[in-house]
């Protein structure tokens, strides 16, 4: 007999209407069905959602109908165009039970793209641990070149922080690192940035509404999301010569006022009709971290838990 089985179970959340719930003994996680595919809640039972919730009235009107930022977990395929990349997703989505603890989230083609989004979300019998598994297909006529674009909305009043490249001295190294991306809106004096030897920040501020954006190629395949506490973080791919869109990004982090976003994306790759791209991600939740106020605090507060999560994809 298992002794950590994961239950899922049909449901409601909020106003979102159907859902299924995945969960162990510490952990649940929300996967819509009357809209998506979306992962709308994760969080350590009886917790605080580290995701963002969005009612209907956020919304952005377009030729392809009313887009809603909705919050919670979202595919995307880049680069970001308008009005393509805000196709709706506002109609019910297939979903199945995959073993005994997946769920497989399947949406509509998209009437402009052609494009079909699909979602497995697997939660680890102990832990939180969270495997999502993107996948983007083709159901047209003739090829398309895009990436897999997976993006986490977060609940406001945190951080987003991610990792600057080992330090080599001048005197050791004199090639370039890494790219860093910069959008025409952003503003490196902003004070919701701090740029550290070791980390960037970006913080959620509901005070500040003009939008700031960063990309890079993050070669250490992390970045993390504290807020009061619970520190999420999210593991992801990079393949050295790769070609990722925005001059080379494979994570973006983006905020405005109350929104933030923790972004990571697959390599550009021609989808031939009928094929199909997939891109994975995996998640934790820790609680009680305290990232103090200085990069030694952070390092020392974060490391060790990022480490682990390392650990534990081997």
């Amino acid at each position: 007999m298992d002794k950590h089985p994961v239950k899922i179970e049909e449901t409601t959340y909020s106003h979102y209407g159907k859902c299924y719930r995945l969960s162990n003994d510490t952990t649940e996680v929300f996967v819509t069905a009357d809209l998506g595919p979306r992962v709308i809640c994760y969080r350590h039972i009886g917790g605080t959602n580290i995701f963002a919730e969005l009612g209907p009235e956020n919304v952005v009107k377009n030729e392809l109908g009313d887009w809603h930022p909705w919050g919670g977990h979202r595919l995307w395929h880049a680069p970001e165009v308008s009005p393509r990349s805000y196709a709706p997703d506002n109609d019910p989505v297939k979903v199945e039970t995959i073993g005994n603890s997946t769920v497989r989230a399947v949406g509509n083609v998209e009437p402009a793209s052609l494009i079909r989004k699909e979602m497995y979300v697997k939660l680890e019998r102990e832990g939180t641990g969270v495997i999502v598994t993107h996948i983007l297909k083709n159901t047209g006529v003739w090829p398309i070149e895009l990436a897999p674009w997976a993006l986490s909305v977060m609940n406001c009043g945190g951080t987003c922080i991610f990792p600057q490249e080992p330090f080599i001295s001048h005197d050791d190294y004199l090639l370039p690192a890494r790219q860093l991306v910069l959008w025409h809106f952003t503003n490196m004096s902003d004070p919701r940035w701090t740029f550290g030897k070791k980390f960037i920040k970006l913080r959620c501020d509901a005070k500040y509404p003009d939008p700031q954006k960063i990309g890079a190629a993050n070669k250490q395949g992390w970045a993390a999301y504290h807020r009061e506490g619970t520190l999420f973080v999210k593991r992801f791919p990079y393949a050295e010569g790769a070609n990722y869109p925005d001059f080379g990004c494979n994570f973006e982090t983006y905020t405005a006022g109350d929104t933030i976003e923790v972004e990571t994306l697959g390599h550009l790759a021609t989808l031939d009709p009928g094929k199909s791209t997939t891109y994975v991600e995996k998640w934790h939740l820790f609680d009680n971290v305290n990232i103090g106020d200085n990069e030694d605090t952070l390092e020392k507060a974060i490391m060790p838990l990022v480490k682990k999560t390392a650990e534990e994809q081997q």
